[in-house]
């Protein structure tokens, strides 16, 4: 007997669908016909921002082949129209606006205001030199401290960073990858020493450091010992961290370094597949981890595209789960994904129309299902927003949320011909990818073969052709130029003090800790990384509650590890 199919499509009988095709190839011919000769379409084809061709309109043919069982209703596997059963009906997405530059006391205000305005999630960005594990006061370091995110090199920042903040009710997330999991034990030891029961935190460090080999082009370590860490912040969490998501498998860095909208999810699910093969090596089972497993994904212009990519890559993680590594609990089969609207799209030219394209991704972003939203503000094009930008990027979200009506339905697109149709093809083309990836070696094979780097590499180019020609068109920039106008903006500024006091407090550290029992801690590490089987985790801990900095414990392990040099790609 063959699956229950879409209503409306399969299901009808032959002689039905037979008619069907014929109405539509009648009004092609006809109607259709006429009215092209008479005026014709823009333009000889159309596609999606990702290369999806499309039709002038769909029709219940389109979705023949996709079978009712995979669309499904919200909160049933396969959990393509939604991960819960009630969606936005019972609790909005968490509106987490990112914020991080200067000091940690510089971002504890901006956390602070951005409560003030009704946020309900904090989202944190580092600086460089964080980013890459180094202490302020490193010759790499000169010239970034605090520029483009908060400086944290010890314990005692992250002190000053969430002061005055309950850690217990409202959720954090880091934006760090190659040093993820030392910020983790800095976040570990704050909420011992306030004597927090970690049970009860949530939020989640970003930790996916194979996008960083294929994107975004920050590490710190070679691949091997890096994907080991990840693998020990999410046993360590599993254990001993029930509501924290240990891992933000990303495909907003993809796709901001250039990939088409289908590999910005195709790529985390190879990757995905890597981190959940490691993590069970160590005999956890799939089922006592995948649940805090969590995405990050970026929200494009296309808009319909947006919305099926999001319902396939729910479909595609589900099946992934349950068919390849045999998860029986529900919740480890459900992606739960936070979303930030896309800051490549945003423009100088004619800046304040930004507020009008964030506000239709973020719109596409909610009913494709997330859980967790950033808006961008709309003079991120020119440094970090204001306080005013940030403000009306919130009360973008806000506006959907109290205005739109949009919530109250559990995801209202569910049954278009077009956007079904349009899911089942990208669930296609992501299956498609991973097929490649693994006949070719897999993952980490094809990060060193330069792979990942040359399809992004790829559309990239392409995509800046068609910017070029106006192919693509952007407002603004290629189309409806203002050639008279002038930038009257204010700019968040950058202190010039920052470095000077980052620095200084660094050193007071420094100086007040027990550099025996740091000595001691730091060969303790050193023993800890050599055996594979140890977590990392608990001796990190460990370093900063004694007041090891950043760069302490990466140049340490460098000396180890080594680092990782990238294969060119040309």
């Amino acid at each position: 007997m063959n699956d229950p199919v879409f209503p409306g499509s399969a299901a009808l009988d032959v002689e039905t669908r037979k008619a069907l095709a014929s109405q539509v190839e009648a009004w092609e011919t006809n109607e259709v016909a006429r009215f092209v000769a008479r005026a014709p379409e823009r333009q000889p084809e159309f596609r999606t921002l990702g290369g999806f061709p499309l039709k002038r309109t769909y029709t219940a043919l389109d979705v023949a082949d996709t079978p009712l069982e995979d669309i499904g209703l919200p909160g049933q596997y396969p959990y393509t129209r939604g991960p819960y059963p009630t969606m936005y009906r019972g609790r909005l997405w968490t509106m987490r606006q990112i914020a991080g530059f200067g000091t940690a006391e510089d971002t504890n205000q901006r956390f602070k205001y951005l409560i003030e305005q009704g946020q309900t999630g904090l989202s944190t960005d580092f600086d460089m030199p964080t980013l890459m594990g180094y202490d302020s006061d490193h010759p790499m370091s000169e010239g970034e401290v605090g520029r483009e995110g908060v400086a944290i090199d010890t314990l005692s920042d992250m002190e000053h960073l969430f002061d005055g903040i309950d850690l217990e009710k409202i959720s954090v997330s880091m934006t760090i990858n190659p040093s993820a999991w030392i910020l983790l034990a800095m976040y570990v030891a704050l909420a011992q020493k306030r004597g927090y029961d970690l049970n009860k935190l949530s939020g989640t460090i970003q930790a996916d450091i194979l996008k960083e080999y294929q994107a975004q082009k920050e590490w710190a370590f070679p691949i091997a010992p890096s994907v080991r860490i990840v693998r020990d912040c999410i046993t360590f969490c599993a254990r001993n961290m029930k509501r924290y998501n240990p891992i933000n498998i990303s495909g907003y860095h993809i796709s901001e370094a250039g990939s088409s909208p289908l590999d910005e999810v195709a790529f985390p699910m190879c990757n995905l597949i890597t981190y959940v093969e490691e993590v069970t090596k160590t005999g956890m089972n799939v089922d006592e981890f995948a649940p805090r497993l969590a995405f990050f994904f970026v929200c494009q212009s296309d808009f319909f595209e947006e919305i099926a990519k999001f319902r396939a890559v729910r479909r595609v993680y589900a099946k992934i789960m349950r068919e390849r590594f045999g998860a029986k609990n529900p919740e480890s089969m459900r992606l739960r994904f936070h979303c930030q609207t896309a800051a490549a799209s945003l423009t100088k030219p004619q800046y304040h129309i930004n507020v009008v394209r964030t506000g239709l991704q973020a719109l596409a972003a909610v009913l494709g299902g997330t859980q967790s939203l950033h808006t961008n503000g709309m003079d991120e094009a020119f440094a970090i927003p204001t306080e005013e930008a940030m403000k009306i990027a919130l009360r973008t979200q806000q506006i959907i949320a109290d205005e739109s009506g949009v919530p109250g339905v559990v995801d209202p697109l569910g049954g278009s011909y077009f956007v079904e149709n349009l899911t089942t093809q990208y669930e296609r083309g992501i299956f498609k990818v991973i097929d490649e990836v693994e006949q070719r070696g897999g993952t980490i094979k094809m990060i060193e073969e330069g792979w990942f780097q040359r399809r992004i590499a790829d559309f990239a180019y392409d995509t800046a052709l068609k910017k070029a020609s106006g192919g693509k068109p952007v407002i603004g920039v290629n189309k409806y130029v203002d050639a008279e106008e002038k930038f009257d903006i204010e700019l968040h500024p950058h202190d010039p003090t920052t470095a000077e006091r980052q620095i200084a407090r660094l050193n007071r550290v420094r100086r007040e800790r027990d550099s025996a029992k740091m000595a001691t801690l730091l060969d303790k590490l050193v023993a800890v990384a050599q055996n594979e089987r140890e977590n990392i985790m608990p001796v990190t801990i460990e370093l900063v509650a004694a007041g090891a900095s950043m760069g302490d414990i990466v140049e340490k392990l460098k000396g180890l590890w080594g680092t990782y040099r990238e294969r060119p790609v040309f």
